[in-house]
């Protein structure tokens, strides 16, 4: 059996190996701009010999990927106290003095999507050296100065209806509008969500590299479109994709993890989706420290669908719906419970699981279900409901109340289990019960908001704790932005296919802080990615619009695992005043505290100093000395103290600058800056200052913390995490 291996090497291979499949296609791709190697169809004998030749960094099988499946703006705008579906504030899109290109990996794109209009846009910057491929459904026309660049890989295992960047699933097209789409009016879901649909860099070109289809994203594509996007000229690379949580990848046979180290390498910032597998912890992927990670959180924007019981009591609730039903209370309501069929659990029917309710117990009726083993969902049950001929159906689940789905003409709706209590009230003393599901409205100015989406993956990593991820939280919840052209699976019958979606996902997350970025880079076009990340990740903010700290989905203060330094700022992160610039050298001291020996680094990176030698004593535990603009030490004791030294370069643009240090510190401890003040007498210097922990007993759990250097126009945050020597990563 012959299965697809990505190889990494140095060396030029002179000789030809004999492949058992002995197909013209063995060879699925080759890299030669950003790192050297080849994906191939290979014997697992052979993979094991070609992994043996010297120079080789790794020989692993191609992984496949999943997907992290515009008013959001506004309310960033607002947050920030400066409106994200009318883009972003005027102060911050680019004067056109340099045009940011962001690459986008995903499933493609729609290029007939109004959001991709390139009007009053000028010239493509010479600087691009990007293609448009055509296919059977993509001409070169479909590219124009918004769409730049267009590209898609080839896999033998693939449809050859999927050789296209056209985008046959959506994701793409909603990425892409969300972080650079042109401005369209009127835009909604069929009237939900409706409003001005712009990207948060609208001026911005897009560049997609196709690497998802239906059956996932081939590590070996992923790969091929890194090495591509190196050559072609991009400034920003956003993926809204990975590995499951579980699957604990290690760096050296990550495709997203290798790809984004050259890309970084080149100049390039890498933005990623943290994942969808929360709200546990230790789910986060993309958890490289030169990968910007996202979680993602909710807007102050509720798609509402109410409850109104007899008697007119109403039931707050959430969802998308178009049924034509009356506003009055007037059909039967029933327990899912008590319509469980023959056959059926209690438990079964309570959650109204498939096949577990009675039809004639249904017809007509508005159904009651329940997430009761915490793994079920209101699609599943709205299913259920409607094949027994029910009206409607309401269903119970704190965790996915804040998130609004799509279920087409069926009532449906989600409540939380404090308002089910009184619907079971209700129907427990009332021999008769009526109800009825109200049209979705759309709700502004909602509060809490944000909140840490529940499916947001939390901390901490599974690399290592001396890192915090994710970095960053921002709008990834009922976000409406542009779709195919010909999606009938999201359509309302009678009516032609909506131009545009409302989907929730770390996947609708990370266009937004791309976007920022771009917009940073559009301001500051010498800035490094690593400078770009850190003026977003220290001028976030940790309140929301009720003047309280952020929450998780649980009404619980969010901690740094859950957003990392904060909510995305769209305008604080603009003039940052300082910032943390990690160099190459300590990402390569990351990798030597990680395991890695200096020849299997230079075989991975191919910008090592020739006099590089691994640190001494290179262990995970000094992983925290790396310049981040977090600050992450594991593997903590009671009864010591534990230094780290962080550099900051002033960037503020007055020159003389003095900035004082405040911290908060976890009870227990005591954390204590060296200096307190730091005193800048021009732009661009670079100033050291350390940080040392102590407390007198090891903490039980991590514990959190922040400091904040600041005068009086700039505030430059970095939280603080401490984890104890228990921990079950360094």
């Amino acid at each position: 059996m012959c299965l697809l291996f990505i190889c990494f090497f140095l060396w030029i291979m002179r000789h030809v190996w004999v492949c058992c499949c002995r197909r013209a296609d063995d060879i699925v791709h080759t890299y030669k701009h950003g790192f050297t190697g080849f994906a191939a169809r290979l014997t697992a004998e052979e993979a094991k010999v070609i992994a043996k030749k010297p120079g080789v960094v790794s020989v692993f099988p191609d992984p496949n990927y999943q997907l992290h499946t515009t008013h959001s703006w506004d309310f960033l705008k607002y947050q920030t106290a400066v409106k994200i579906d009318s883009g972003p504030p005027s102060s911050a899109v680019s004067d056109g003095s340099y045009d940011t290109i962001i690459g986008i990996l995903d499933t493609g794109i729609w290029p007939e999507s109004e959001s991709f209009n390139d009007k009053d846009m000028g010239p493509i910057p010479s600087r691009w050296k990007g293609t448009c491929m055509e296919a059977k459904d993509f001409n070169s026309s479909n590219c124009n100065r918004k769409i730049i660049g267009a590209r898609f890989y080839k896999s033998s295992d693939d449809d050859s209806e999927y050789f296209t960047t056209r985008d046959v699933i959506g994701h793409g097209t909603h990425t892409s509008s969300t972080a650079a789409g042109s401005a369209v009016e009127n835009a909604s879901y069929y009237g939900v969500a409706s409003g001005t649909a712009k990207g948060g860099s609208p001026n911005a070109r897009i560049a997609m590299y196709k690497v998802c289809n239906p059956g996932g994203c081939a590590g070996s594509s992923i790969l091929a479109a890194f090495d591509d996007a190196i050559v072609d000229g991009v400034d920003v690379l956003s993926l809204s994709l990975g590995a499951p949580s579980y699957a604990h990848i290690e760096l050296n046979t990550d495709p997203i993890a290798i790809g984004a180290f050259h890309a970084v390498e080149q100049g390039i910032l890498v933005v990623c989706s943290a994942g969808n597998d929360g709200p546990n912890g230790g789910t986060v992927v993309n958890t490289a420290p030169w990968i910007m990670t996202v979680a993602a959180n909710t807007i102050d924007r509720d798609l509402e669908s109410d409850v109104v019981l007899g008697g007119n009591k109403v039931i707050k609730g959430e969802g998308i719906h178009f049924g034509n039903v009356s506003k009055s209370p007037v059909y039967p309501l029933i327990h899912g419970k008590s319509a469980k069929s023959t056959d059926a659990s209690e438990s079964s029917a309570r959650t109204c699981d498939y096949g577990s309710l009675d039809q004639e117990k249904v017809k007509g009726k508005i159904v009651l279900c329940e997430n009761v083993d915490g793994s079920s969902y209101a699609s599943s049950a709205s299913d259920e409901v409607k094949s027994k001929g029910g009206i409607g159906c309401i269903f119970v689940d704190d965790r996915t109340r804040a998130v609004a789905s799509a279920y087409g003409t069926f009532p449906t709706t989600v409540i939380d289990s404090k308002e089910a209590a009184d619907i079971f009230s209700y129907i427990n003393s009332t021999k008769d019960p009526v109800a009825t599901i109200l049209p979705t409205v759309t709700v502004e100015k909602f509060t809490p908001a944000p909140s840490v989406a529940y499916f947001s993956s939390r901390g901490p990593s599974s690399i290592t704790r001396s890192i915090l991820k994710p970095d960053i939280t921002a709008p990834g919840v009922a976000i409406l932005a542009a779709w195919t052209g010909k999606d009938t699976s999201i359509s309302l019958e009678g009516k032609p296919p909506s131009q545009f979606n409302v989907i929730s996902g770390t996947s609708m997350a990370a266009p937004h802080v791309t976007a920022v970025a771009s917009l940073i880079k559009s301001l500051h076009p010498t800035w490094s990615p690593s400078a770009i990340r850190s003026a977003i990740m220290t001028t976030a903010t940790q309140t929301n619009n009720d003047k309280g700290l952020i929450t998780t989905e649980t009404g619980a203060i969010a901690t740094p695992y859950d957003t990392g330094a904060g909510e995305l700022s769209t305008t604080a992160s603009m003039q940052p005043g300082l910032v943390y610039e990690t160099t190459a050298t300590d990402y390569l001291n990351f990798i030597c505290y990680y395991g890695f020996n200096v020849s299997t680094i230079k075989t991975i990176s191919k910008s090592v100093p020739a006099n590089f030698t691994c640190p001494e004593d290179s262990k995970l535990d000094l992983i925290s000395t790396i310049n981040y603009p977090s600050i992450g030490i594991s593997g903590f004791k009671g009864n010591e103290n534990k230094t780290v030294s962080r550099t900051v370069t002033n960037v503020g643009g007055d020159g003389v600058a003095v900035y004082t240090v405040s911290v908060e510190t976890p009870p227990g401890f005591s954390i204590q800056v060296t200096p307190e003040k730091l005193q800048f007498t021009k732009d661009g210097e670079k100033l050291t200052y350390q940080v040392t922990v102590s407390a007198a007993d090891s903490p039980k759990n991590d514990v959190f913390g922040a400091l904040t250097w600041s005068n009086a126009k700039y505030k430059v945050r970095s939280p603080i995490v401490i984890s104890s020597e228990t921990s079950t990563t360094n």
